[in-house]
């Protein structure tokens, strides 16, 4: 199991440095906008390539953020139990989420094969929709497995 946390960890770092990357690039992106149309010459579709970028940003920062838990997490209430009531929350919270990042996944991909079917594109640079959508199913799918290292560290006692 050590082997499988390796890789997941490794997995999640890489698509980190996936989301900032193109958090660089929208930045990048929207300031030489800003430049240019004070003179006169905005880059046209800015707004629709950052809000593509942003859900690249958003969907492949979510493993590594859960992996360090870095969301916010509020435990106040569960603290006052003991370890094994807090494993057990903790447990059933991970199996729940994992089922529900599996169907938005899976959604996911229907919807980017909706996407690829009709064509569908962004309005001004006709940039096509399917590739991000298909991105973040992965994301998703890759999050499900976050979550069942999550299970194994509670499993094994190492998760706190």
């Amino acid at each position: 199991m050590t082997a499988l946390l390796g890789i997941v960890e490794r997995l999640s770092k890489w698509m980190n440095a996936v989301a900032g990357t193109a958090l660089a690039f929208i930045m990048f992106l929207t300031v030489a906008d800003v430049i240019l149309r004070y003179f006169g010459h905005p880059i046209v579709g800015t707004y629709e390539i950052v809000g593509l970028g942003g859900a690249v940003v958003i969907g492949f920062g979510i493993p590594i953020t859960s992996w360090y838990r870095g969301h916010i997490f509020v435990d106040f209430f569960i603290q006052r139990f003991s370890g094994l009531v807090r494993g057990m929350f903790n447990f059933a919270t991970r199996l729940v989420s994992m089922g529900l990042f599996f169907l938005i996944g899976w959604n996911m991909f229907i919807m980017a094969f909706e996407y690829y079917k009709s064509g569908e594109v962004t309005l001004t640079r006709s940039l096509p929709f399917y590739p991000v959508a298909y991105g973040l199913g992965v994301c998703c799918f890759i999050q499900v497995l976050v979550l069942f290292c999550d299970l194994v560290k509670i499993v094994g006692g190492k998760y706190e």
